[in-house]
């Protein structure tokens, strides 16, 4: 069927991003895997190409093009050819929705020109150690000095990445104390015992942290299962001054934020599941034509053909509710439970579809060599970021009214 959602602005910039990945990427990143990041320069030459100011505002050297559609074709590409941009798309998916909607005018003058270059690189700091999903629970604190001037910063934050290469990182702390509020009964009394609960959300805030500050350390860079090309650590904060004019909106309303731009955090998963998908299917019809087994090729099977169909449909599928949800978002109309939706479904069967297509490999599928045994590895992790599958099903229950 005919693909509607991109235009031909969206082609064309496709055309440019295939390119620009088998020029400046394939060639190179076996060692970047190696390395564990891409190489700091790599980001320069995505700000050259003008990757990271896709949706920056003009006035702070951007094109202003307010559609998340650019990223999701940047995403497909990438999964095309097997490969990732590094840390960057943290940089632009995740950082840059909080920096447009949320930083004041002399903000946005000294952070967006820079962040549009890649001369500025941004991470953001969510997840603490012991509290996974749970954002509400964070332990960081960042306290106001009493002169007003500057905020004292001390927790720890991990699985953060971009977090070794950033130069500014997002850090969500803790500026008061949950608050508690009075627990009624079901006739909105309140109870015999007047107990109270947490209000847990309030009291957290967005700073906007220079990681060239005294007392900001990255710690372990992390080792982890896929996605290796992108730098994951440990982050730590000891005593670090952060001026007054570094925090993101206002003080004590960061839980909103968050949860405002998860939709679209969500839908971003969801894209690259899908890309994932479709890409494993590519290379599993691919390697089954060219593959002879028993004096015939593994496509000549009918178990093979069989196979192939069954993840055929369910990229088929996938497609249809990413497209919906990448329409919805720029519409305005993409609602907590739709994206939750969305990022299930899609990882979920992702998972299916990429198993499938690597046991087609047989041996050499489990040889990291081949794109679709790194596919495999990436993957999985999608069912864990942006909140778990079980998160995503209590989300979605609640929408239903359950």
């Amino acid at each position: 069927m005919r693909r509607t959602v991109f235009s031909e602005d969206h082609e064309a910039f496709r055309e440019t991003v295939r390119d620009f990945i088998a020029a400046e990427v394939v060639p190179h990143y076996d060692a970047w895997r190696e390395a564990g990041s891409a190489p700091r320069d790599f980001y320069k030459k995505l700000g050259e190409l003008g990757v990271f100011g896709i949706e920056v505002p003009e006035e702070y050297g951007g094109a202003g093009r307010r559609t998340f559609k650019f990223q999701a074709v940047i995403t497909e590409e990438c999964a095309r050819a097997g490969v990732s941009f590094g840390g960057s798309s943290v940089h632009t998916a995740l950082c840059l929705p909080y920096l447009l909607k949320y930083a004041n005018d002399e903000q946005k003058r000294r952070w967006l020109p820079p962040f549009v270059t890649g001369d500025m690189m941004t991470a953001i700091a969510m997840t603490e150690p012991g509290t996974g999903s749970d954002l509400a629970g964070m332990k960081t604190t960042a306290q106001l000095s009493e002169d007003g001037t500057h905020y004292v910063l001390n927790g720890a934050k991990t699985f953060i990445t971009g977090g070794v290469q950033a130069d500014r990182v997002l850090v969500c702390a803790r500026t008061d104390p949950p608050t508690r509020r009075p627990t009624t009964t079901p006739d909105g009394l309140r109870s015999a015992q007047a107990a109270s609960r947490e209000d847990r959300r309030g009291g957290i805030s967005i700073l906007v942290v220079d990681t060239a500050s005294e007392g900001f350390a990255v710690g372990r860079k992390l080792e982890k299962l896929g996605l290796t090309a992108s730098d994951t650590a440990e982050l730590s904060f000891t005593d670090v001054k952060v001026p007054a004019g570094d925090l993101l909106g206002e003080e004590g309303k960061a839980f909103g934020y968050l949860t405002h731009n998860l939709p679209q955090e969500r839908l971003g998963i969801a894209v690259s599941a899908y890309a994932q998908s479709a890409a494993a299917l590519r290379f599993a019809t691919r390697y089954v034509r060219d593959r002879t087994v028993f004096g015939q090729s593994v496509a000549s099977f009918q178990n093979t053909k069989f196979v192939l169909a069954d993840c055929r449909s369910e990229v088929d599928a996938m497609q249809a509710v990413v497209d919906r949800a990448l329409d919805a978002l720029d519409a305005g109309e993409l609602t907590a439970a739709d994206a939750a939706s969305a990022k299930l479904f899609t990882t979920e069967r992702a998972a299916v579809v990429i198993d499938k297509c690597l046991q087609l490999h047989g041996g050499y599928g489990y040889m990291m060599e081949y794109p679709i045994a790194r596919l495999y590895a990436d993957v999985r992790v999608t069912r864990i970021y942006g909140g778990t599958s079980e998160v995503m099903r209590s989300i979605i229950a609640k929408s239903m009214g359950l």
